[in-house]
């Protein structure tokens, strides 16, 4: 006889759904198709794999025997969440697993257990922690600036790494670039880790406020939460030193309500949909206002302008959805737009939020 054990509808469909989600029948191997069930220490782990990043989430289970087997993520995940809430016997005979509640009787097929890639152990006790709720914030204000394409690997990734005793969390694609400190950290860091796997992560977190321990070596990085771990592979390549584009001083300034932001950029956005977004932001010191206009569009015209504090008259050209994104990943009421030259970087920051700076590179108008 194999594995053995009762666990319930709703533990189960939890862990199903949790991991089921990095489970592809896309690829060479159709086993990755699959999630892993096994026994470990009286808790049952349910495991999935792209070969890229594995989740593994536990759950309490009445063990008679021990177990494993791998079968296949789709029909298992919707088949369980089907099932009336309540307690499902587990039964393993060689790869068949019987499921039984009062009513229902399911036998699916599997594969054994060997036939799964289990991602390689980690081999260095290098471990830190963080609460989760902050790096959820933190990756949530860096994420939209990573890259999508494949072209530039090393910026698809996320950069996590320490600086004079900092930790910071940056993404970049080369026309914008997101900074977060998390505050002071010990030790070396210095990880860069694909943008995709921290969106996994970002889900695996949710509302969970727990400690997430996290766990690297040279070729990969661990995030373990209370019930789940996610193990992702690192991007090899060195990142680029962003630090020395972001500008140290500032000619032009503007501190303004971020929602006036928000809805001027929004008014011009839709007046430059044919020019790739492109809109012209003036700062006009005379007038204390900050106006925004979209250029030479077919569509017709529009100037929109908001009230600012502004410290000289200047104008730049920029891309309208980065200054959204930006303006959308700060949470404060104000914000400071600085810039210099027409075809320097130009930052936005809450001025009362250090921690964080988003740079937006100009387009040449």
């Amino acid at each position: 006889m194999g594995m053995k054990l009762q666990v319930t509808q709703e533990n189960l469909t939890k862990a199903l759904t949790t991991v089921g989600r990095v489970a592809t029948s896309r690829g060479t191997l159709p086993v990755l198709a699959n999630v892993l069930i096994k026994t470990t220490d009286n808790r049952l782990s349910i495991s999935a794999t792209n070969l890229d990043i594995a989740i593994t989430h536990h759950i309490g289970s009445k063990i008679s025997q021990e177990g494993s087997v791998t079968i296949p993520a789709r029909l298992t995940s919707d088949f369980v969440a089907s099932l009336p809430s309540g307690v499902i016997d587990l039964q393993l005979e060689e790869t068949k697993l019987h499921i039984t509640t009062d009513k229902y009787e399911s036998t699916i097929n599997g594969t054994v257990a060997d036939d799964f890639p289990v991602m390689p152990k980690i081999s260095s006790g290098n471990t830190w922690e963080i609460a989760s709720q902050s790096l959820k914030s933190a990756l949530q204000q860096v994420l939209p600036a990573a890259s999508s394409d494949e072209a530039r690997p090393v910026l698809t990734g996320v950069y996590i790494h320490t600086y004079n005793q900092k930790l910071y969390i940056v993404a970049t694609d080369s026309y914008r670039l997101a900074e977060k400190e998390i505050g002071s950290h010990k030790g070396e860091v210095d990880l860069l880790i694909p943008a995709a796997s921290l969106q996994e992560l970002l889900r695996l977190i949710g509302d969970q406020d727990a400690t997430v321990f996290v766990t690297h070596d040279d070729q990969q990085v661990q995030f373990k939460l209370t019930d789940t771990e996610l193990v992702t592979r690192l991007i090899d390549g060195k990142y680029p030193d962003y630090r020395k584009l972001i500008p140290k001083a500032f000619n032009h300034q503007a501190t303004l309500s971020r929602q006036d932001f928000v809805n001027i950029t929004k008014v011009s956005s839709l007046f430059a949909r044919e020019s790739a977004g492109s809109v012209t932001l003036q700062l006009d010191k005379e007038a204390n206002e900050i106006s925004i206009r979209s250029i030479a569009s077919q569509l017709g015209e529009n100037m929109a302008a908001a009230e600012a504090d502004v410290t000289a008259n200047g104008s730049i050209t920029l891309n309208s959805r980065y200054i959204l994104d930006a303006l959308n990943c700060i949470g404060g009421k104000q914000v400071i737009f600085s810039f210099n030259g027409k075809l320097e970087p130009c930052t936005v920051k809450d001025p009362n939020n250090k921690d964080y700076l988003h740079v937006i590179m100009p387009l040449k108008s």
